[in-house]
């Protein structure tokens, strides 16, 4: 069982998987990636296959997963400062993108339909303490 790999990150594309990678690597850790090259081909095929899995030996997980806790990066704003969440004042917030009105919803159906990128996204920080959902400014 200590000789199975264990999956304990995904990632949209290879190259933060390989940042992560040499990470751990330096300090001793094995780690494979999985789906990495068929991302590299075609990155379009990421969301359909999970996206590039980082995977280390079973009896490694519980430190990979310190390590990877401790190089966690939350968003900053336009000064290099942390972006705060207005409602319990903590760091840890994240940025993402989603689908709010009717303009960004046609430009996805016809990114979607004609094999284009999106034209218009919304951008919008959430928190992962309160789960509190808040525009970018």
């Amino acid at each position: 069982m200590q000789d199975t790999f264990v999956t304990i990150a995904r990632y949209p594309y290879s190259t933060e998987a390989q940042i992560v990678k040499g990470r751990l690597e330096a300090d001793g850790i094995e780690v494979f990636l999985r789906d990495n090259i068929t991302i590299d081909t075609d990155p379009l095929v990421s969301q359909a296959i999970g996206g590039v899995k980082l995977k280390v030996l079973a009896k490694d997980e519980k430190a990979a997963r310190d390590i990877l806790e401790s190089i966690q990066s939350y968003s900053i704003d336009d000064n290099g400062q942390p972006v705060t969440c207005p409602n319990c004042n903590n760091q840890h917030v994240s940025l993402y993108s989603t689908i709010t009105d009717f303009k960004s919803f046609m430009a996805f159906l016809i990114g979607f339909l004609f094999g284009t990128l999106p034209f218009s996204t919304r951008y919008q920080y959430k928190c992962e303490d309160c789960k509190i959902e808040f525009p970018v400014k």
